[in-house]
């Protein structure tokens, strides 16, 4: 995938100036006018607050380590957003054709648009045509997290980042129904125009530079929880438990994250920042989008582990609710341990959810 992502990179260079933030003197599309003309124009400044920019830093790709750039939170912010302004100006048409090929100009392997309506119709999709014109307010990730609705509200209020967990496309097809092959995406949704809207993402392996796979960020957090889970097998449930809920304890790091401890049924065993709630079953605690996370999360321990996306109060924001990228892993038959990362900690841009 690492390999994949590279060659994004080189190619966005080619989108973006297509788009008119770079001019690269490159010939115009002589199989789409409509599509030359627009992607050729300035852009305008309907698209994001800041206008759009180049999702490569160095647009030359005879500098050392262009090749080996990374795709930024920032880059795919600026992508979304141009893509939104030139649909904006070839109209909804001939933009959605342009979104739906895989060969086009703003689909590029694990990079590309999808677009919906505010009812949560597919418009567009370069990897899912066969869905396409289809209500997908009720589609979830793997782990139950209502996306399109999230997404669809989040564009309304003019548009943010979001998370969740896809399968990459192999073969130019995506198979939702292939659950094990679910990774993080870090994604951008933005409006176009009152009644639709497009998006984009990108996974963790596209962000990093070449040897990475993930976020030191995030890699940290995977390592606290393995940690945790190691300790409460050695030491057993009750000193583990101690330990878990002491907030100057080995299992709080230095930037605030922490772990907690569930059983299977969901009731919270250790907690350092809700001693009040230990003791209390969660199980049905649902989200304002309607998502059982903890159930989720429970379940993902059950199976054997893994990553789980879901939505809840950051105390650093004012316990405003915010996408959040949490790891769990099973400790033994009886209880599990978690912990997570805001999306706000990779993107560096504060998450609003809309209400």
């Amino acid at each position: 995938m690492r390999s994949q992502s590279i060659t994004l990179v080189i190619l966005l260079a080619v989108v973006i100036a297509g788009c008119g933030c770079t001019d690269t003197g490159a010939p115009p599309r002589e199989e789409d006018a409509a599509t030359t003309e627009a992607a050729t124009a300035t852009p305008s400044s309907s698209s994001s607050p800041e206008g759009p920019t180049s999702i490569i830093r160095n647009s030359d790709d005879s500098s050392p380590g262009f090749a080996d750039a990374a795709i930024t939170p920032d880059d795919l912010a600026s992508f979304v957003w141009n893509a939104s302004d030139y649909a904006g100006r070839v109209g909804q048409e001939a933009s959605l054709a342009e979104f739906s090929r895989q060969e086009g100009t703003f689909s590029h392997g694990n990079l590309y648009i999808y677009a919906y309506d505010y009812n949560c119709t597919l418009l567009a999709h370069p990897y899912q045509a066969e869905v396409v014109g289809t209500d997908r307010s009720g589609w979830t990730d793997a782990r139950g997290l209502p996306l399109i609705r999230i997404s669809a509200a989040t564009a309304s209020a003019g548009g943010g980042f979001n998370a969740y967990l896809y399968p990459s496309p192999e073969g130019g097809i995506i198979d939702e129904k292939a659950l094990d092959t679910y990774e993080p995406k870090i994604g951008y949704v933005a409006p176009v125009g009152d009644d639709w809207w497009i998006g984009s993402g990108i996974y963790f392996s596209d962000m990093m530079p070449e040897g990475a796979v993930r976020p030191e960020v995030i890699s940290d957090m995977i390592g606290l929880v393995e940690d945790a889970a190691a300790y409460g097998r050695e030491e057993g449930s009750g000193i583990a438990f101690a330990e878990i809920s002491n907030r100057s304890g080995m299992f709080v790091d230095g930037v605030g994250h922490y772990i907690y401890a569930y059983d299977y049924n969901g009731t919270l065993l250790a907690h350092p920042y809700l001693p009040e709630t230990i003791g209390s079953n969660l199980m049905e605690n649902r989200d304002s989008f309607g998502m059982e996370n903890i159930r989720a999360l429970c379940d993902t321990a059950r199976s054997g582990g893994g990553y789980v996306v879901f939505i809840w109060p950051n105390p650093d924001s004012e316990n405003r609710e915010e996408f959040k990228i949490g790891y769990v892993l099973p400790v033994d038959e009886d209880w599990w341990v978690g912990s997570g990362v805001y999306l706000s900690e990779i993107t560096g841009e504060e998450t609003v959810l809309p209400s």
